[in-house]
């Protein structure tokens, strides 16, 4: 499977051709409610919340209590949904994608676990995380019970093709992570290694998402890489509005700290396009902000991104992503569940949470 990745700046002039082009596309899907562009997968949905739950029972009951916790956070679950809605929309049948949908959403609540705690987190979706609750410890040997959880059923599901996916997925994860690490704090972050952690931390998994929904449905190979670069593109566009959400969001809506990946020294895009393209006392301001993670700065950051166009120059990408991922699925059946893809295309970029 092959994927492209974004290695280069984009224009500020593609800014404009790309949204009208991105509008056009999906102008057909003007439903902005996650509920509703998920309607055909929700009988789908509600079982797979049952073996979410059903699945990560264990013996230990603090395991338990931590799993639950963050599984009834809730979420978007998109990257469940996008293994159903891929496998749907390809004719499959059965419960094989149920489960492989359950695999999906352990390895992400395990990679959540692990961030919080790389993180220093203490808060997501509103509400403490679990590390903030049960201590650091909790909540990585959790976070690893999940993702070995996440294999045995992968076992079950006897899909080898799946397993040689999930396995250079989760293995794409863990050097994301760690090369994020290494650009923590570091103002001289290219675009380029911006751009490749969140490849590796974000698109891989719903590239993988989209890739098992296909084999699921025991889909030729060529529908297969379609799924896939589907997956990733849109991965892409999602990390980068989650980005940019960090300096434009309302924390009561959208349940992160404001300018907390600041705070953490990531130097995410909208902080790198700043500091590349304001003035120099700009640029030093947002230099010394990733340094030395300043977020009692964030209202002078703020008005740095804002005054830089660096808000317009990111969601311009994203929207460059969510094209990508509309051109990915030509030649997919037309289907209800084709239909939810372009709708969930249009609900990345537009979300404010």
């Amino acid at each position: 499977m092959t994927t492209t990745t974004l290695d280069s700046a984009l224009p500020v002039g593609d800014v404009i051709g790309i949204r009208t082009h991105l509008n056009n596309v999906v102008a057909a899907s003007g439903t902005s409610d996650l509920k509703e562009i998920l309607a055909p997968i929700a009988g789908d949905m509600a079982v797979v919340d049952g073996l979410i739950r059903k699945r990560l029972s264990s013996e230990v009951v603090l395991i338990n209590e931590i799993g639950n916790y963050i599984i009834g956070a809730g979420g978007k679950r998109l990257r469940p949904a996008l293994v159903l809605l891929a496998a749907r929309a390809l004719g499959a049948r059965g419960e094989l994608p149920n489960l492989l949908a359950v695999v999906i959403e352990f390895i992400h609540t395990a990679t959540l676990l692990h961030d919080d705690v790389v993180d220093h987190s203490d808060r997501r979706r509103g509400r403490k995380t679990a590390n903030a609750v049960w201590g650091n410890a909790g909540a990585v040997l959790s976070g690893d019970f999940l993702y070995s959880r996440s294999f045995q059923l992968m076992v079950e599901a006897d899909r080898m093709p799946v397993m040689r996916v999930m396995a250079d997925t989760t293995n794409a994860i863990a050097e994301g992570e760690v090369l994020q690490l290494l650009n923590c704090n570091d103002p001289d972050v290219t675009e380029a290694r911006y751009l490749r952690v969140i490849e590796l931390k974000t698109a891989r998994l719903f590239q993988a998402a989209a890739a098992v929904g296909a084999i699921a449905a025991d889909a030729p190979e060529a529908f297969c890489a379609q799924l896939a670069q589907f997956g990733h593109s849109f991965g892409m566009a999602y990390q980068l509005i989650d980005d940019l959400l960090d300096y434009t969001a309302d924390p009561e809506v959208s349940g992160k700290n404001i300018g907390g990946d600041l705070a953490e020294g990531k130097p995410t895009l909208p902080l790198l396009y700043a500091m590349q393209h304001g003035t120099a006392a700009q640029s030093a301001l947002i230099r010394d902000a990733i340094t030395n993670g300043r977020v009692e700065r964030i209202k002078e950051v703020l008005e740095t991104v804002e005054a830089t166009d660096a808000i317009p120059y990111t969601r311009a990408l994203a929207e460059q992503c969510s094209a990508s991922a509309l051109e990915a699925l030509n030649g997919l059946p037309d289907s209800p569940y084709r239909t939810a893809m372009v709708e969930l295309v249009r609900f990345s970029v537009k979300r404010d949470r």
